[in-house]
């Protein structure tokens, strides 16, 4: 049984290992672009920042995905991670709040990843509702329910305050996951992932651990 790209059993590995499995990809994607053909954990390990053993680990919840004394198969260990990610099936994302945050998000648009594309966005201003941004078309907010379609994904860049009420009009029409950008903690009901990223809280986080443990050469 498949749900996403993982089977079943696959989707019982650590959530901490689930969120370095894209990084893992971005990176084998590059060394393959530059034609390089195995790589040890080591290796991976200086360029990535992640303890060699946590790689291993990591790998070795998908079986044997290496050879001691040989490292990693580059070709091998990209297409493996193709696969498991569902790089070649495209997820169609919405952006809710074209803002300045929102607007950079269409421009990138994730051109870097094979599987997602944001396909429509939405914000409140009359004055947005039928332009084009970075080739997204954009709609009025009182469009969202009747233009999602088939969207199962939504980011979230709207002001705080309204942030639980877009929130719950996308769980009433089916959405599935939501990537909130707002510092709003918003509540969903049961079956609908959230991931929170607040950037204010990120760069405090930073400045923390730069003065109060610095970096050893």
């Amino acid at each position: 049984m498949r749900q996403g790209g993982l089977t079943l059993e696959q989707n019982q590995i650590p959530q901490a290992t689930a969120k370095r499995l894209p990084l893992y990809y971005r990176f084998l994607n590059n060394l393959h672009h530059q034609g390089k053909g195995r790589i040890s954990s080591k290796e991976l390990s200086d360029v990535l920042k992640v303890d060699s053993a946590t790689i291993r680990r990591d790998f070795s919840y998908f079986g044997a995905l290496g050879k001691k004394g040989y490292g990693y198969n580059v070709e091998y260990l990209l297409g493996f991670f193709r696969k498991t990610l569902d790089q070649d099936e495209l997820t169609e994302v919405a952006l809710i709040g074209v803002g300045n945050l929102g607007t950079a998000f269409l421009h990138y648009n994730f051109l870097r990843n094979n599987n997602t594309k944001i396909v429509l966005a939405f914000d409140a201003d009359p004055n947005k509702a039928g332009s084009d941004i970075g080739g997204v078309p954009v709609y009025h907010i009182d469009e969202l329910e009747a233009r999602l379609a088939d969207v199962s994904v939504a980011i979230l860049t709207v002001p705080a305050k309204a942030a639980q009420t877009i929130t719950d009009r996308l769980a009433g029409f089916g959405i599935s996951g939501i990537l909130n950008f707002t510092p709003a903690r918003i509540t969903v009901p049961a079956g609908i992932r959230v991931h929170h990223i607040d950037l204010a809280v990120e760069l405090q986080s930073l400045v923390y651990f730069l003065k109060h443990y610095p970096m050893t050469s």
